[in-house]
């Protein structure tokens, strides 16, 4: 027996069939109870662990149908449209539902009708019946009020008057219903007749592509998970083909014997749809997950699903067969190691508008970060352009500058004679400059819109380094004197 509470009272949440024997309901309270029967076991409800089971049988129910949605905290709506064919039929899925139930050690109703309304009804008050298309009232007219999932006011407001079935309230005339008891008993028998179109909300996205083996014996070894995921990405390749697209993330799903269910996803980051490849990813992928993928006794169905999809570029081959790489092989093995290591085991810099060196650059995953899939159009050698001559970066610029120590420089504005740098000092034997960078004031936060300018000297000291470093603020601008970073190095 399961108890949760209720206001100041522990009360009883669900029961077995050996407590429904002792005339102990829901709703009764635990201290009732315990008086008499002393020896009832109750245990302490755990919604969340039962909402995690529930997301595991949703999980599990994909082997039929990819609409699979939640239904409160004890239900699941499973839209079979087109799929019952599959299975040999209505009648052949539901007994295989049930079975399969029934050997995971699971007491379980269902029933199946064209309306989720109707479907409900017949799950919970007459278990295992199929309802034929345009047969909805014959379910419902001999079935409780609780059948039409209405509120439990709106319910006990009808049982007041003597409407105590759903027939009753389907013989009684609508506009006296809907004025007295509101429009959403009317809309929850609409639904349930197929009047009103009610839509089954999926709790996963539906892949766009598809394809699955149903396996005699079930399969244990990642050997010949990974040569069946190669025969699925084949016949995936002709779909791919005819759409004119490519993968850029795909799902394996593998269906253990037991229930359980094991997702494991893989990105590209260029669209994808040769089979040798894809085997490539997800073999990457299952060697970093083979300590967390349980076998059990093994997978019976194998599906793999494109989850997204883009345009798939071709390129055209020259007179020996061969096309332009254009950096394929690199985007292939930033895939492997992103699916060994995970999505930032790879970052690219990415530049970004700003004035500031340090605001320059992102690091972003190699996935997320732009593509340049056809090379740079080469300039018009017509068109009259000047040079743009840009200042030169040092080789390796620094996260966050550096503090260093100057003295005091012959000239205010012009290059140190020589710094301090984490406890050495380097003497200038030359010095370029100043190039001064100004940040975006709007985007500096409020009240520091006047930051200090910087300048920046390229240094070379008296052995040859090379080194990037600036001046904050201006000598006799503040009170404050300026300070000095090292940002980069050149060589």
């Amino acid at each position: 027996m399961i108890s949760h509470r209720q206001g100041n009272a522990q009360r009883i949440a669900a029961l077995d069939e050996r407590a429904e024997a002792l005339h102990l309901k829901r709703g009764m309270g635990i201290a009732d109870a315990r008086a008499m029967h002393p020896s009832i076991d109750v245990l302490e409800a755990d919604p969340e662990a039962d909402h995690r089971l529930l997301e595991s049988l949703a999980d599990w129910c994909d082997r039929y149908t990819p609409l699979v949605a939640l239904d409160a905290a004890d239900g699941l709506f499973l839209d079979v449209t087109g799929c019952t064919h599959l299975f040999g039929g209505e009648r052949s899925m539901l007994d295989d539902i049930l079975s399969r139930f029934f050997h995971q050690g699971f007491d379980v109703r269902a029933g199946l009708a064209a309306t989720p309304g109707a479907a409900w009804a017949a799950a919970r008050f007459a278990s295992d019946r199929i309802v034929p298309g345009g047969e909805e009232e014959v379910l419902l007219a001999p079935l409780p009020l609780a059948a039409l999932r209405i509120e439990p006011d709106i319910r006990a407001s009808l049982e007041s008057v003597g409407l105590r079935t759903a027939g009753a309230v389907m013989a009684a005339p609508r506009a006296p219903l809907a004025r007295r008891f509101g429009v959403s008993l009317l809309l929850r028998l609409d639904q349930a007749l197929g009047r009103l179109e009610e839509a089954v909300s999926p709790r996963l996205p539906v892949a766009p592509l598809s394809v699955e083996r149903h396996l005699a014996e079930p399969i244990m070894l990642t050997d010949d998970i990974e040569r069946l995921v190669r025969l699925l990405a084949t016949t995936l390749k002709a779909d791919l083909e005819r759409r004119g697209e490519g993968a850029r993330m795909l799902a394996l799903l593998l269906f253990r014997v037991d229930g359980a269910v094991s997702r494991i996803a893989v990105g590209t980051s260029r669209p994808l749809r040769e089979p040798l490849l894809i085997q490539k990813l997800f073999h990457e992928r299952l060697t970093a997950l083979e300590q967390d993928i349980d076998a059990g006794y093994g997978f019976d169905l194998v599906r793999l699903s494109v989850l997204s999809i883009a345009a798939f570029d071709m390129q055209q081959a020259d007179l020996a067969g061969e096309t332009s790489d254009d950096g394929a092989d690199i985007a292939l093995f930033a895939d492997r190691i992103r699916a060994r290591l995970g999505e930032s085991a790879v970052l690219k810099p990415v530049t970004v508008e700003s004035h500031l060196p340090e605001r320059a650059v992102a690091m972003l995953p190699f996935a997320e970060a732009p593509q340049r899939i056809s090379p740079p159009k080469k300039p018009d050698k017509i068109q009259d352009t000047k040079p743009v001559f840009r200042a030169e970066r040092p080789i390796r610029l620094f996260c966050s500058p550096e503090p260093i120590e100057v003295p005091a420089t012959e000239m205010p504005e012009g290059p140190p004679m020589n710094f301090r740098w984490r406890r050495a000092l380097y003497r200038v034997a030359r010095a370029e400059g100043p190039e001064r960078i100004a940040p975006e004031w709007w985007r500096e936060a409020p009240g520091q819109e006047d930051a200090p300018t910087r300048d920046y000297f390229r240094i070379e000291d008296s052995d040859g380094r090379r080194y990037w470093l600036y001046r904050q603020g201006l000598y006799g601008a503040s009170q404050a004197a300026p300070r000095w970073f090292m940002h980069g190095i050149f060589a």
